[in-house]
């Protein structure tokens, strides 16, 4: 694209890279809401079909290709400060509609009313990123799987401990 062509549509670079961010971010806010507010599942299947559906994304990719927030986020010490800011309030929305599944999930008797939905969803997207970079560098699905199976069972655990 031409230097002013580009310009014309965006003050800098940087406002590009937020406007990205922005796009990206409402994208995958109607992906999570999709799979979540699935009324006709129950709310652990949704978070199940949640992950089953970003892992056949990866496999249909060869796992070279991860989440646009995940990669910025890694490279953040050579990104602008405005990127960080709008980064981690991408995640802290993801974290909102996990935390309203598994509210879901406690209203339907999933999980017991005492676990800590917004703590639990904080812990999932760190992990589920996590597991997402690790696959991306092996190229295999193994750490989504072992983070996926290692989260439910922690739920079950909360379940059968509280």
């Amino acid at each position: 694209m031409p230097k002013g062509s580009f310009y014309h549509y965006f003050d800098s670079k940087d406002a590009f890279g937020l406007e990205l961010i922005d796009a990206y971010a409402d994208y995958f806010a109607r992906k999570l809401d999709r799979w979540f507010d699935n009324a006709e599942r129950a709310p652990l299947d949704r978070l199940r079909d949640f992950i089953a559906d970003a892992r056949s994304g990866m496999a249909r990719y060869r796992y070279r290709r991860g989440c646009l927030v995940g990669n910025l986020g890694q490279e953040m010490g050579a990104l602008p400060e405005p990127f960080r800011k709008r980064l981690a309030a991408v995640f802290r929305d993801w974290e909102t509609r996990t935390s309203r599944c598994l509210r879901a999930a406690q209203e339907a008797g999933e999980i017991p009313k005492g676990i800590d939905c917004e703590g639990l969803a904080q812990f999932f997207w760190t992990g589920w990123e996590g597991a997402v970079l690790r696959a991306k560098l092996e190229r295999r699905p193994e750490a989504l799987d072992v983070f996926a199976e290692g989260f439910f069972a922690i739920v079950h655990a909360k379940c059968r401990g509280s």
